[in-house]
């Protein structure tokens, strides 16, 4: 991949500020995008800010419905338009982590209003401008970061599990009923990582047997780039790497 293979990309990225949101902002920055993201913490997002000056930040929590219009408005403002929307912001649960029986309520609807109601309310506030990029040929796509425990059912992942598999399946029906639009909709499994919520979630873990967030972030450039081509098969990326969106799918089968 070349430096300027995602060059003018209008990017808007949830989650910006840590782990794997915050290696895309890098990531797609570098590679020539235009990029805005949103994250709760307005320390963290003019931290970012401040590292990246070319980057919008706005601080908003996609799990709050009436954080959904600004967060739209805010990035079409600076952006003008919008090619690529990713949902990575996400939320465990209970922590620490624990059976069904054993969640309450409130943790079991935060997860389901951070890691679906949020990404299902941006996607839709953002449907107009994702459907102008693809009438100007863009081939506009939204990226909804899911997991393993999507398809797996770990104990004591309930919470979260439930709302990434409810994520997934939302994707698919999304990429179903966008298609006339020219919009595709995908889920991507990035592995399991370095990040801080993956600290939170699993303390005692090895880092060094995690993936690092900059070789997924770089993963999922590919992975965009590849679903704007015209053949769909990123340069560098196997097509026998699989994706979350279907166990057995191969990059080269998700793109149109």
């Amino acid at each position: 991949m070349t430096k300027t293979d995602l060059e003018g990309l209008r990017v808007l990225i949830t989650g910006g500020t840590s782990g794997l949101g915050r290696a895309l902002v890098g990531e797609l920055r570098r590679r020539g995008a235009r990029v805005a993201f949103v994250a709760r913490s307005r320390e963290a997002v003019e931290r970012t800010s401040r590292e990246w000056p070319d980057v919008l930040g706005v601080v908003a929590d996609v799990s709050k419905k009436d954080d959904t219009h600004p967060i739209a408005i805010q990035a079409l403002g600076v952006l003008g338009a919008l090619d690529v929307l990713v949902n990575n912001a996400s939320s465990l649960g209970p922590v620490p982590l624990r059976p069904l029986a054993d969640t309450a309520c409130e943790d079991l609807e935060l997860a389901l209003a951070t890691n679906l109601v949020g990404p299902f309310r941006l996607t839709k506030a953002l449907l107009g401008a994702l459907a102008a990029s693809a009438r100007d040929g863009g081939r506009p796509a939204v990226v909804n970061i899911s997991s393993d425990a999507a398809v797996t059912p770990y104990e004591n992942w309930g919470a979260y599990g439930a709302s990434k598999a409810a994520l997934q399946h939302l994707s698919r029906i999304w990429d179903s009923e966008l298609a006339v639009e020219g919009i595709r909709v995908v889920a991507v499994d990035p592995g399991d990582m370095d990040t801080p919520l993956h600290a939170l979630a699993v303390p005692g873990a090895d880092r060094s047997a995690l993936k690092r967030p900059e070789t997924a972030a770089r993963e999922i450039a590919d992975l965009i780039a590849g679903l704007r081509s015209r053949n769909g098969s990123p340069e560098g990326v196997p097509c026998d790497r699989r994706t979350p969106f279907e166990e057995r799918l191969s990059i080269a089968e998700l793109a149109r």
